[in-house]
This record gives C-alpha cells, structure tokens and sequence, in this order.
C-alpha cells in the first residue's frame, strides 16, 4: 500500500509538469529571434538538470542501497537504449510530407503521441522517485519540469505549424500532459507490488536521462557557433548542475 504522503507529492509534481504544457501560448507574445535565444539557454539548464540528477543523486542512491555491480551498469545502459528505441520510434513515424488542407494534421497528431509517451515515462519515473524518498523525487521532479519547459513550447509550435489552432493545440497539449498523471499512479502501483522495483526504475531512469542530455540536448548546443551564446549555454549546464547540488542540502 502506497504512503498518502508520497501519493500526494508525486500527484502535485506531475500535475505541475503537466500545467508546463500550458507554456506555449505565452510563446505566441514572443518574436521568434527573442524566442531562440531563451530556448537555447533552457535547453541548456535542461541538460545539467538531467546530468546533475543522474549522477548526483539517482545513481549514488541506487549504489548506497544496492551496491554498483553489473546488473545496475547495465540497468544504466538498457534506460539508455530504451530511449533511443522511444527516439527511434518517434522519427519513424514522423511524417514528412508536406502540410497542406488535405494533410494538414498528420504531423501533428504523431507529435502529440510522442509527447504523450514521453509524459507518461516522466510520471513512472517522477513516482518511482518518491517512492525511494522525498528528495530524490524532488530533485527528478524540478529535473523534468526544467527539461519540459523548451520541449512543451517547441512541441506547441509543431502543432501551431502542422495546422492546429491555438485553441485546440492547448486542448490536446494538455490531454497528452495527462499522461504524466496515468504514468505515476501505475509507477505508485507497481513500487507497492515488487520489493527491488528501485533498483531497477532508478538505473534506468539515470541511463534515460544520460540519454537526453548527452544525445538529444547537447549535440543541439553544438548548433550554435556564437562565442558569447555559447559561453551562456555552459553557463547554463553548469547552473542546472549546481541546482542539483544545491539540493543536496535537502537530504
């Protein structure tokens, strides 16, 4: 039986993360060039966040309480492949026909079923922390709402490009942010059936965020050449890094 308290905290986390979906109507304000500017800087942020998370607070709890042998080596690296098979199965079923009236939703709709994939791991993996204790599940938890921010308002453009409206790709942004929620109830269930649920969620978890950050995030930095936005990116892994440090000081 899950504890009301850990319900309660990964419920008012993954409802937070899904409310991020809601930020890309504030991208409608903003002028594309303004736009680029903040989203590289959050990717950034987005990529310490992750690493920091994997390295400083999932992987040394996994070994504390399970010792790093073989299995959790190569729990890192199934996590790791897991994700690029998500990856893998998103760019396959992306369509790459033009947009026009009569193929105006196509896009789009394989969008929002990745986004909805991807939610729903966010919610497995942001419940399987709480379960462990509350500050790992804080420290995932501000991890993947850092990541979501520049994911949630590229997502929102894609939708806005693919032939959504602005009313309906909030509606089905926030639909597919409902995932999250479903994810960390079936996450809570499964921690309150199988005893070393954690040593198998926590590895997995760190090896899809080594993923994230070291496939997708930052071979998208190295797009920028700019010597002084560049600077900023760095400044900005080595700040999301810091806030997991920082919230060593929880523990």
């Amino acid at each position: 039986m899950v504890n009301f308290e850990i319900l309660v905290y990964t419920l008012a986390s993954v409802i937070l993360v899904s409310l991020i979906s809601l930020l890309g109507v504030i991208t409608l304000s903003l002028n594309v060039k303004r736009l680029s500017k903040i989203l590289l800087f959050l990717v950034s942020l987005s990529a310490g966040t992750l690493l920091g998370d994997a390295f400083i607070h999932l992987l040394p709890e996994v070994v504390e309480e399970f010792e790093f042998g073989i299995e959790v080596s190569l729990y890192v690296i199934l996590g790791m492949l897991i994700f690029f098979i998500i990856e893998k199965f998103i760019h396959w079923t992306h369509c790459h026909e033009p947009v026009s009236k009569k193929h105006v939703h196509s896009f789009g709709v394989m969008n929002l079923i990745g986004d909805g994939l991807h939610n729903f791991g966010d919610g497995v993996l942001i419940a399987g922390s709480y379960l462990v204790n509350f500050q790992l599940g804080m420290a995932t938890t501000i991890a993947v709402v850092l990541h979501e921010i520049p994911q949630e308002i590229s997502d929102f453009g894609v939708l806005i490009h693919s032939g959504f409206t602005t009313k309906k790709a909030v509606l089905y942004n926030v639909l597919s942010a409902v995932a999250a929620i479903i994810g960390a109830l079936i996450s809570l269930y499964l921690g309150g059936l199988f005893e070393n649920y954690n040593l198998l969620l926590l590895p997995l978890t760190a090896g899809g965020f080594i993923y994230i950050a070291a496939a997708d995030l930052i071979p998208e930095l190295h797009k920028e050449r700019d010597g002084a936005r560049s600077i900023m990116q760095l400044i900005g892994i080595i700040i999301g890094v810091g806030i997991m440090v920082a919230l060593i000081a929880l523990e």
